[in-house]
């Protein structure tokens, strides 16, 4: 016994039940406190108390509130417990997918039948109505040609002449009253049974008329014809009551038909009427039309079985004021049942009737059993799924816990076993994952260091003398640089010049573009070394002829260390340096130049790198190509120097592929559009003229991914 509290509650716990946010404990709270107001109410009521009626305003207030939040929670529930098992969810999914959408299907069918059987039968009820106006109109028609023909043979027209126009026609028009006038006087009168008002000939039917009409508190079908006859016209009005007797002869076998007027009051001058006022008690001016409201005639048909349903609807029917011609709608309400509907349908091929409804009754039961057995495979397929997917969640289960070694039993072979192989494939190659990617942070870890380090290397920031500017930027297309520049201040308005490219790009640019820098500025300060110190710097060729090939005597003063170096000098050392101490296919285009503010003279060497520009301020361009081929591709190379004045206001470009070389569908950027932007910002600062130049670069390739290296060294004459 002592069991059953214990079992009670793991139930309750494994169900999720007992309270735990803090919405379900304030909907316990508020079921209390209804709970014992509740009880307080009941008592106050028991014992005649004053405070029961406001006791139950918050009772019904508090019960509404609870209704809510326990709604709330009763969804949240159902979510997070009953439908946390695929199966449970698959079988909602086949409930909301094959069930619910037949059920609201069958109710739409059922829906648009009744709508459509509803305005098939007000269709056949209007057509009716239109047909008996149809046929008084005709009659109309004849008893006008009837008169005038009278007329014409100077015989004497009487009400005979009326009567036997009726006769002919249906049965109910003998009830029909018909007047005639002939130059506005009064020609031949025949009045319906108990008629004590004359129809009077209103002006707004002088063309004619055929339809419904409200006259003297009654509504009448109604037709007028106007025969014009020797100029003056032959006017003739046939009106048939609309009483119950007129609509059962009317609507025949279809069912009942009720008349149903309208309810409001409007003035005769405004051309409206009223139908369903009884009296006029206001003694106004108004012309109230008292009749009933309802007018029926027929009967409605009995059933011919189960699913012979009765159907009742409504359509609208024009009526005009007989006073004035203003028109309003009263409804028309048609009860009958479907079988009647169903032979009106088919009353043209009634032999078939049957067995279209066999057919439909055959499709309907043939179209159940489909969704029963489509239902019964769903079901029988959610076990498959759902084992999958159980093995597939302690599949997780292990990869939480860090066991890589377990393996799901396959079972079928189908595309959820695929999946249970691939989680096993996915299981095995799961470690090494991990190592790689703990390899690819150590990696990107190393590389940002790396970008870090370059940073170091190129100048921290602009250099200013009295006679010249200098400014430089560097944006590398991936984490670091190929690109190379460097500023060495070589003394008073003295500074030695440097803007490289490196085959390639990445780590092994990178490094590359290191060494050239550090080489620059051991050449550039050290001198021309010897032996030793070649060794030293990593020159691996020491037994190569000493002597520079192609550098004349003039140009070449080594100091054993001693002084600063020519730009020619340098860029042999590095190309034998570059060429002994990296692979055959690495290379480096260089422009080297040294500047002397006293002189205003540039002294450079350009080894294979875009030939900078000298802009003059009236426009004009010089290119600095002099020099030879790349360092690094062979071993003995000539470089030659040259040297150029660089006037005030003179602008020195040196930059990389990255500025001429993006392209899109015109074509490459180009030089010519390089110079472009330079003449139209050549007086800017030089941040802002770099800034307006890759720019121009970027907006050139849409803003798209950095293909390469961007570069430029601006320096200007001051």
């Amino acid at each position: 016994m002592s069991s059953l509290p214990f079992q009670f509650r793991r139930v309750v716990a494994k169900l999720r039940l007992p309270p735990r946010s803090r919405l379900a404990r304030f909907a316990l709270l508020c079921l209390a406190i209804d709970a014992l107001l509740y009880l307080v109410q009941r008592l106050e009521i028991h014992f005649h108390g004053s405070g029961a009626e406001a006791l139950g305003i918050w009772v019904a207030l508090l019960t509404f509130t609870n209704a809510v939040l326990f709604s709330i929670l009763a969804l949240r529930w159902f979510r997070n417990v009953a439908l946390w098992r695929l199966r449970n969810r698959l079988l909602v999914t086949y409930v909301f997918i094959g069930v619910i959408p037949v059920i609201l299907i069958a109710i739409m069918a059922i829906f648009a039948g009744y709508l459509f059987a509803g305005q098939f039968a007000a269709l056949l009820a209007r057509n009716e109505m239109d047909s008996e106006i149809n046929a008084l109109q005709a009659v109309n028609s004849t008893i006008a040609a009837e008169l005038d023909a009278t007329m014409r043979e100077g015989g004497q027209v009487s009400e005979n002449t009326v009567n036997a126009v009726l006769s002919g026609a249906k049965s109910q028009f003998a009830h029909t009253e018909v007047r005639a006038w002939y130059k506005g006087k009064p020609l031949v009168a025949k009045s319906a049974k108990n008629q004590t008002s004359a129809v009077a000939f209103p002006a707004w039917a002088g063309s004619g008329f055929a339809g419904v009409a409200v006259d003297d508190q009654k509504l009448y079908i109604r037709a007028v014809s106007v025969n014009p006859r020797g100029g003056a016209p032959l006017v003739v009005i046939s009106s048939l009551p609309l009483d119950s007797a007129t609509l059962s002869e009317i609507v025949g076998d279809l069912g009942q038909i009720r008349l149903l007027a309208g309810s409001q009051r409007i003035r005769t001058g405004d051309g409206s009427f009223n139908i369903n006022v009884s009296d006029n008690e206001s003694g106004s001016d108004d012309k109230v039309f008292a009749s009933t409201t309802r007018i029926e005639g027929g009967a409605p048909p009995r059933a011919k079985g189960a699913l012979d349903r009765p159907v009742t609807f409504g359509t609208l029917l024009p009526v005009h004021d007989w006073s004035n011609g203003e028109e309003t709608q009263i409804l028309v309400q048609v009860s009958t049942v479907t079988s009647v509907l169903y032979e009106r349908l088919f009353s043209t091929f009634s032999r078939l009737a049957e067995g279209i409804r066999v057919v439909l009754i055959v499709l309907a039961i043939f179209f159940a059993i489909l969704e029963l057995f489509a239902l019964v495979i769903g079901l029988g397929l959610t076990r498959t799924i759902t084992r999958s997917v159980a093995s597939l969640y302690h599949g997780t289960q292990w990869v939480n816990r860090g066991d890589f070694s377990q393996r799901i039993q396959v079972r079928s072979r189908d595309q959820l076993a695929a999946l249970e192989g691939s989680f096993n494939s996915m299981m095995a190659s799961l470690e090494k994952l991990i190592a790689e990617q703990k390899e690819k942070q150590r990696l990107e870890s190393e590389l940002a260091i790396a970008q870090e380090v370059q940073g170091q290397l190129f100048p921290r920031g602009d250099l200013q003398f009295s006679s010249l500017e200098l400014h430089g930027v560097c944006r590398p297309a991936r984490t670091v640089s190929g690109d190379y520049y460097d500023f060495l201040n070589l003394g008073p308005e003295r500074l030695a010049l440097a803007v490289g490219d490196i085959s390639g790009k990445g780590i092994s640019a990178a490094l590359l573009m290191a060494t050239i820098h550090s080489a620059v500025r051991v050449y550039e300060f050290g001198g021309i070394p010897d032996e030793k110190v070649l060794a030293a710097a990593g020159v691996a060729a020491i037994s190569a002829p000493r002597s520079p090939q192609g550098i004349s005597g003039s140009n070449f003063r080594g100091n054993n260390g001693g002084g600063i170096q020519s730009p020619s000098e340098v860029m042999w050392l590095l190309n034998r340096h570059l060429f002994h101490s990296t692979p055959a296919e690495k290379y480096a285009t260089l422009f080297l130049a040294i500047y002397d503010g006293h002189a205003r003279k540039l002294s450079y060497t350009n080894a294979g790198h875009l030939a900078p520009i000298i802009l003059a301020p009236d426009g004009s361009v010089r290119r600095l190509d002099c020099g030879g081929t790349v360092i690094g591709l062979f071993e003995e190379v000539s470089y030659e120097q040259a040297s150029v004045p660089l006037a005030r206001g003179e602008l020195l470009i040196a930059y990389s592929d990255g500025i001429t070389e993006p392209e899109n569908e015109f074509g490459e950027f180009g030089e010519a559009r390089l110079l472009e932007v330079l003449r139209e910002n050549q007086n800017l600062p030089l941040p802002r003229l770099s800034e307006s130049v890759i720019t121009a670069v970027a907006d050139w390739t849409g803003g798209g991914e950095q293909s390469d290296d961007i570069t430029l060294v601006l320096a200007r004459a001051s």
